[in-house]
């Protein structure tokens, strides 16, 4: 007897994989597989298959967003963290950190003075960047500052790009400094490549002069805009080709305290005049403490929104429900004041889809797009839980029904996905009328496995399933390794026969810095100039390449470690079957397609190997899809299912 998977219900059935084998005379085939194509069934959302931005392990600032140069406008709490006196040549001098009287930018209260008693061959201000700098050889950079002279100082300053070792790497001199406030700039070109190098502002004459906004930017960048985004790491992204991104997070936009959540209207604007706030991960995590961990915010909501838009994926922003992080302060705003926050998501939503006469779709053109971004749905709170949630949620609820009825509304499931605030979460969100509950789940590699029927029984009416974040954590090591790979492509055969109940799903967290991490594990790696994908990576990009657009009925053996899915391709017409094999043990494989005319070719897509196995920047394709092969034979597919591996069959 085998188990027939079909739009969540488990029927027992006869083994007609086998019937189909015997009628040719063949001997039965360990795992003998049924998939019927003239039966399609739930429409397989685009957006099934997404990606989840939150600012940790150094994802925004020093990732995604290139900008060189560590707290550039001294605006850290500490104004010179991340600044160092340069000494050259004999040279002595001070550095002062200046606060304005007012903010004349906005939230860019702090310069730096520089004053050289002794310039020697340059006195001045080094930055160590994040961890380092990445300079690529032969890759052009802008540096760009804003400086005047104090008194009759100096009228030109220095910039200098050395590597690690204190070797020059470029360098420019910026003349024409005056009593006023000048924006100046240069391109630097580095001779060699370094990881970690530093940028100097240096005087080489006795005097004072005052910078601030000290930046080292690539001049490649995604799609070449000028203070645009890390080429390397989005063209990853669209290598998944993301249904939607969901930003800027989790628990990021929580806070530790409502002053320090996540406030969408302090992101936009002018770059230099975002107001900088304390990333709530930088002291967080006791092993792995960050305290020059800030968010400047150069990557805001606008750029989330033309990131989605760049990769045809659907913008999905998650906005603080008046709840600071419950595993932290336990914060709330009262309901008396809730209305500041509601207002804060009813003009997020003008900022993305109102015309330019109304004012924050005028704000959203005076940025360069003065087209709606089209946004769809919103999230009410990250993580929250408990009847504190429920009353407010509830009020949300009401008044963006109210104004914007055509917008889904995503509410938290909590941080667990079972248990007492789970279930309450589902019954009062059902109550509600919320269109998705946000499902979370951080667990080991054999709780995806036992999961992989987790939604066949879920009711079909009611809020549909995000599941927002998920990642196997392979023992206390929580390794990116083939064995976590592979569990949760396990368990996403199950996401996918059921895409009638979840109509999105994203791994969490997205990126981590080799040196600067917090979480682990991520779904992309990077260090300051590469990076590289991990097998998990590669499940998301083969499920999303391989997704179809209608359900088909699977048979499985009932009690075999082999777990599966199968589609229709409506465009190429393909039959698209996904197979996971967790065991240690090779399972060949019949497969027979019944309601086609006869298969006349199939390509395979695998992914596999030692179940212990990472990427890393040495060896970024350890694990990585590899072609294989498969024979028909009277019209059953024939494939040796390798052991730890996820093979794709496409059946034409």
């Amino acid at each position: 007897m085998t188990r027939r998977l079909w739009m969540g219900t488990v029927v027992m059935v006869a083994t007609v994989g086998a019937l189909v084998l015997a009628g040719h005379g063949q001997a039965p085939a360990d795992v003998q597989v049924a998939v019927d194509a003239g039966k399609p069934g739930a429409a397989i959302p685009a957006g099934l298959f997404g990606v989840f931005f939150e600012d940790i392990n150094f994802a925004a600032d020093g990732g995604l967003y290139p900008e060189r140069i560590k707290n550039r406008s001294f605006e850290f709490p500490e104004p010179l963290m991340g600044w160092s006196r340069a000494e050259r040549g004999g040279a002595k001098g001070t550095l002062l950190a200046i606060e304005r009287r007012q903010a004349a930018d906005g939230g860019n209260r702090h310069f730096l003075r520089i004053t050289a008693d002794a310039a020697g061959t340059g006195f001045g201000a080094t930055n160590e960047g994040f961890r380092g700098i990445g300079a690529a050889g032969g890759e052009p950079y802008r540096v760009s500052l804003r400086a005047r002279r104090v008194a009759d100082g100096p009228r030109s300053l220095r910039v200098t790009l050395d590597g690690h070792d204190g070797e020059p790497l470029a360098n420019a001199d910026l003349d024409g400094l005056t009593s006023e406030w000048r924006d100046l700039s240069a391109s630097l070109t580095p001779r060699s490549t370094d990881a970690r190098a530093t940028l100097s502002v240096l005087v080489t004459a006795p005097g004072a002069i005052e910078v601030d906004t000290v930046s080292l930017f690539p001049q490649r960048t995604w799609k070449n805009r000028q203070g645009g985004l890390r080429a390397d790491l989005v063209q990853l992204l669209d290598g998944i080709k993301p249904g939607f991104i969901r930003f800027p997070g989790g628990c990021i936009v929580e806070g530790r305290h409502l002053e320090t959540r996540y406030q969408w209207k302090t992101t936009i604007g002018p770059v230099d005049e975002r107001r900088l706030i304390v990333n709530r991960w930088n002291t967080e995590m006791a092993d792995h403490q960050a305290p020059d961990y800030f968010q400047s915010f150069g990557l805001g909501f606008f750029e989330y929104f033309q990131l989605s838009e760049d990769l045809g994926a659907e913008p999905l922003p998650i906005l603080n429900c008046g709840m600071a992080c419950q595993f932290n302060s336990s914060e709330l705003a009262s309901m008396e004041t809730l209305d500041e926050y509601i207002q804060d998501a009813l003009d997020l939503i003008e900022f993305a889809n109102g015309p330019v006469t109304s004012g924050w779709g005028r704000k959203r053109a005076d940025m360069g797009h003065p087209a709606p971004f089209n946004l769809k749905m919103i999230g009410v709170g990250n993580e929250q839980w408990g009847p504190q949630y429920g009353e407010r949620f509830a009020v949300f609820s009401k008044a963006l029904r109210s104004k914007y009825p055509n917008i889904a509304l995503i509410a938290s499931g909590g941080p667990d996905p079972d248990g007492a605030r789970f279930e309450y979460l589902w019954s009062h969100m059902r109550e509600q009328g919320a269109d998705f509950v946000d499902e979370h789940y951080y667990r080991a590699p054999d709780w995806f496995l036992s999961q992989v029927h987790r939604y066949d029984k879920y009711p079909r009416t009611g809020p549909k399933v995000f599941a927002g974040e998920y990642a196997a954590h392979t023992k206390v090591t929580r390794r990116n390794n083939t064995e976590a790979a592979l569990a949760e492509a396990a368990m996403l055969t199950g996401i996918e026969r059921n895409a009638d109940v979840v109509q999105m799903a994203s791994y969490a967290p997205l990126f981590g810095h080799v040196d600067a991490w917090q979480w682990r594990p991520n779904l992309i790696w990077f260090d300051n100039l590469t990076s590289f994908g991990t097998p998990s990576y590669y499940v998301q990009q083969i499920f999303g390449a391989n997704r179809g657009t209608q359900v088909l009925p699977i048979e499985l053996p009932q009690a075999g470690p082999v777990v599966g899915s199968a589609s229709l391709d409506r465009a190429s017409g393909d039959v698209i079957v996904k197979l996971v094999n967790p065991s240690a043990d090779p399972k060949p494989v019949a497969l027979a397609v019944a309601g086609l005319p006869r298969a006349r070719t199939v390509s395979v897509t695998t992914l596999g190997g030692d179940p212990e196995t990472e990427n890393t920047l040495g060896q970024p394709t350890a694990i990585a899809p590899r072609p294989g092969t498969a024979r028909i034979d009277n019209g059953i597919v024939h494939y040796a299912l390798p052991p730890h591996t996820l093979a794709v069959l496409r059946v034409q």
